[in-house]
């Protein structure tokens, strides 16, 4: 597989950080930025993400997460699991004053579209 490049991600107004992240381990598989300590939070939202799926299977709900999102005072985390291999997700933070959350989601589906692990 070729070096993931998250780079495009830095084109969303207010970009801090992202990773692409393996659900299962918990390990970021790419990263970039550096707002926050991004190994510790793959590790952690790799937990949000199994609570959420935990949950929503008791609740019957037989859908899928599109993403997930934590709003903080300044920023926006948002947890985006792959359509096309639920394992793995893209996490992003943004600064809540520089973004538009609409814009922002728009903008890691569209890069998710560009991802290929053939």
């Amino acid at each position: 597989m070729a070096k993931l490049n998250l780079e495009p991600l830095r084109e969303i107004d207010g970009y801090l950080a992202s990773a692409l992240v393996d659900c299962d381990s918990g390990m970021a598989m790419a990263k970039d930025g550096s707002a926050v300590d991004l190994d510790i939070a793959a590790a952690g939202n790799a937990e949000v993400v199994k609570s959420k799926r935990k949950v929503a299977a008791s609740l019957r709900l037989n859908d899928n997460i599109e993403d997930i999102l934590i709003t903080l005072g300044r920023q926006y985390h948002l947890i985006r699991p792959l359509e096309s291999n639920n394992k793995i997700f893209l996490y992003l933070v943004i600064d809540r004053s520089k973004s538009n959350l609409a814009m922002a989601r728009h903008g890691l589906k569209s890069f998710e579209g560009t991802l290929d692990f053939g």
